[in-house]
């Protein structure tokens, strides 16, 4: 008897979502809360089964869909950052923001963003390269889409062009990449291919060059993070927002999958370019945060250097290296959240930039105290969660002898925090500007925006918490 085993139910229930939120569209009115509602108990259901469902590591569907403890780690902040985008997307249609109108089909808005997110855990479940690139694509196409959402702003279709360009010139390095792979082990699926890269020759390392230049484009890896300022700026902020979640933790499971899978047998060969390239994005990433005036445009230099800070632990074995990756993206998946929030709320009443943060702590003293918690945590300040999750990437990377890409990316931390307490400077020390207008907050952003305040506090405080999260998983 043929049967879908129970580890397989949250990622069909995934696929399924988008098609019920934009389907239950069809017997309501465009305002109805009814899609989103659809939206949050799915997403709300999957997440419970994921961290509910018994799991062994297996594969599915002819042996293409891996299931293991990694996977499921990864999936679960997937879904929490769909979970978060969806509550975004909610506030930002209702009140609009940027200085821009209130959009439109907010069903069709959400519906996108799961089936982005469906695409990140293709791309986790993978077992060979076709599952794999498919994954990619399915990823990253909606997010073009989300980009341009808004017709009436010019700058967001100017961002969306940008993005779709520069997306797929690194789809062509992907695919040459793969091709190249796949010329090398004669095979499309992972195990062949770790077989084969046992013996390397000049056909692999064209493949790693490619692959690496692919997705140094979704990762904003030096050089190819240029599109991120433009584009985070002229998207939607819930599509800026998933963009620096979904899409970067969809990158970094890429990354962990290849090279912790078909390219494990030369991963000490590789450590030096993942050491060049961890270096000079988290230094250009922070030195450019540094002279940034508008927030978004701040948040994508920031994000730029996160990403370098991941790739440091990629150069630790593969059970401590993944275990500091799953931490660390759960901690900057709420963190980045909880700023997006804040920046949504400044968005719906004023310009996004430093200025309309002038006196923030005397006007708001609420949203003050969270967007200092998030600036804190991001910048990997003590006692708070960022803090461990930085510690655990960098512990990641000195266990294997690195001490030389770990100790500049701890200099380079201290470089962060100017411009992150330059945020905390205008909400809290600066004098407050008469002319910029009062801030609300509906009931519904209040509650989240405590939430995810806690959560960033309390992970920080009560480290078992985490350590509870990862008890029983092997990686």
């Amino acid at each position: 008897m043929t049967y879908i085993p129970n580890y397989v139910i949250p990622d069909l229930l995934l696929l399924l979502l988008p098609f019920l939120v934009i389907g239950s569209r069809l017997f309501v009115n465009e305002n109805s809360k009814i899609p989103w509602r659809v939206a949050n108990i799915g997403l709300v259901l999957i997440f419970i089964l994921l961290n509910t469902i018994p799991l062994a590591s297996a594969k599915f569907f002819i042996s293409n869909w891996r299931v293991d403890d990694f996977g499921t780690l990864m999936r679960e902040v997937l879904v929490l950052s769909a979970i978060l985008g969806v509550w975004l997307s909610k506030d930002y249609f209702d009140h609009g923001g940027d200085g821009k109108p209130a959009m439109r089909q907010l069903a069709e808005f959400i519906g996108t963003i799961v089936f982005a997110t469906f695409g990140g855990i293709t791309v986790i479940s993978a077992s060979d390269l076709l599952t794999f690139f498919l994954g990619l694509e399915i990823a990253t196409i909606p997010m073009y889409a989300l980009t341009a959402w808004n017709k009436r702003d010019q700058f967001g279709s100017e961002a969306a062009t940008k993005y779709i360009l520069m997306g797929s010139v690194a789809t062509a390095f992907e695919l040459f990449g793969f091709s190249y792979l796949y010329g090398f082990a004669g095979n499309i699926r992972f195990d062949a291919i770790q077989s084969a890269a046992s013996t390397p020759n000049a056909l692999l390392w064209i493949a790693v060059l490619f692959l690496f230049c692919g997705i140094g484009f979704k990762l904003t890896l030096f050089p190819f993070y240029t599109w991120a300022p433009d584009v985070y700026e002229g998207a939607p902020t819930p599509v800026t927002a998933v963009l620096s979640v979904t899409s970067k933790a969809t990158a970094i499971a890429f990354l962990v999958v290849l090279v912790y899978g078909p390219l494990a047998p030369i991963r000490e060969q590789i450590a030096p370019l993942i050491a060049l390239l961890a270096g000079i994005t988290l230094f250009v990433g922070n030195l450019g945060a540094l002279k940034q005036t508008r927030l978004r445009r701040f948040m994508a230099y920031s994000s730029i250097a996160q990403a370098g800070y991941i790739m440091v632990a990629l150069l630790g074995n593969g059970e401590l290296a993944k275990t500091a990756i799953i931490y660390y993206l759960f901690v900057y998946t709420v963190a980045n959240y909880l700023a997006f929030f804040v920046f949504a709320i400044i968005g719906h009443y004023r310009e996004e930039n430093f200025d309309s943060l002038r006196g923030l702590s005397k006007q708001n003293t609420p949203l003050a105290v969270a967007l200092a918690v998030a600036m804190f945590s991001l910048a990997g300040i003590p006692p708070l969660a960022g803090f461990f999750g930085k510690f655990h990437l960098f512990f990641s990377g000195a266990s294997t002898g690195h001490y030389g890409i770990v100790v500049f990316a701890v200099l380079n931390n201290v470089l962060a925090l100017f411009y992150y307490l330059q945020v905390i400077k205008s909400a809290w020390a600066d004098e407050a500007d008469d002319n910029l207008s009062p801030l609300r907050m509906t009931k519904r952003q209040r509650w989240v925006i405590i939430a995810l305040t806690a959560t960033v506090i309390l992970i920080g405080v009560l480290p078992f918490i985490s350590n509870n999260v990862f008890a029983g998983f092997t990686f």
